[in-house]
């Protein structure tokens, strides 16, 4: 993964979208910030399903609680 700045990124758009398309991911940074990522849209995919998968198993592995809710659903919206 590469990192540019938002001047470098907006002057060579295209040609970082050509190495995108070549399978690169690259960093956006901001005043030395992180603020986006592009990467290849299928990586996109397997990313978004393995943060999926990885959450859904830890929210399978913890316990329900058993205590008694103390609150109304109308209380919420108060």
């Amino acid at each position: 993964m590469i990192n540019v700045n938002t001047v470098e990124a907006n002057r060579s758009f295209s040609k970082l979208l050509r190495r995108v398309a070549q399978g690169e991911s690259i960093t956006v940074l901001s005043h030395g910030r992180p603020v986006a990522t592009l990467s290849p849209a299928q990586e996109q995919d397997q990313q978004r399903h393995a943060s999926r998968t990885a959450l859904l198993k830890r929210l399978s592995m913890q316990p329900a609680t058993d205590q008694q809710r103390t609150w109304t659903r109308d209380e919420l919206y108060d």
